[in-house]
């Protein structure tokens, strides 16, 4: 198992703007934390899964609170929810088995593509 280093104040920071960023973007937290992680000292498999542990708490907080005050849509729930569950096992599985290389390409890959739909679409 990789050792990972004592900096506290890093590791704090680093859960304080994913968590914003999470609540703010709706779910954008995790394009942040990976990096985040990375630079506390996990490689990137390890952030990468220790990220989406790191959503799950810091989504259902942001859902309840979204939800007190009405801004969601039930409609879309169970549908998403089954996509979502189902693509969540894939990558899971795919995470094993990618080598890190490819793991990196793929994320940067989506992180651009997020990037250019947000400015261009």
């Amino acid at each position: 198992m990789e050792k990972v280093g004592n900096d506290k104040p890093k590791k704090v920071f680093c859960g304080v703007t994913v968590g914003a960023a999470n609540s703010l973007f709706g779910g954008g937290g995790g394009m942040i934390a990976v990096p985040m992680l990375q630079k506390t000292g996990l490689d990137e498999k390890r952030a990468h899964a220790t990220a989406i542990l790191l959503i799950l708490p810091v989504s259902v907080l942001s859902f309840l609170i979204y939800a007190i005050r009405g801004f969601y849509d039930a409609n879309v729930l169970i549908p998403t929810a089954l996509g979502v569950s189902l693509g969540g096992a894939l990558g899971a599985f795919l995470l094993g088995k990618m080598p890190v290389k490819t793991v990196n390409l793929v994320f940067a890959f989506l992180q651009a593509a997020a990037g250019f739909s947000l400015l261009f679409l």
